[in-house]
C-alpha cells in the first residue's frame, strides 16, 4: 500500500460526519439496497419515507 493511500485512510478514520452527512449516507444506503430489489424505487420515494419516519421520532 502506498504512503499516500495510508495517509488518506488515516484521515478518513479521523473524520467525524455531521448529522446531515449521516442522514444523507443513511438515505443513500437505503436507496441502494431497495433499488437492487425493486428498480421502481426512486430516491424521492426513499426521501419521502425518511421524512415520514422522522416525523414520528
Amino acid at each position: 500500500m502506498s504512503e499516500q493511500l495510508k495517509e488518506l485512510m488515516e484521515a478518513a478514520r479521523r473524520k467525524s460526519m455531521s448529522v446531515e452527512e449521516k442522514e444523507a449516507q443513511r438515505r443513500s444506503f437505503a436507496y441502494g439496497n431497495a433499488h437492487i430489489e425493486n428498480a421502481r424505487v426512486t430516491r424521492e420515494m426513499v426521501a419521502a419515507a425518511a421524512e415520514k419516519i422522522g416525523k414520528r421520532g
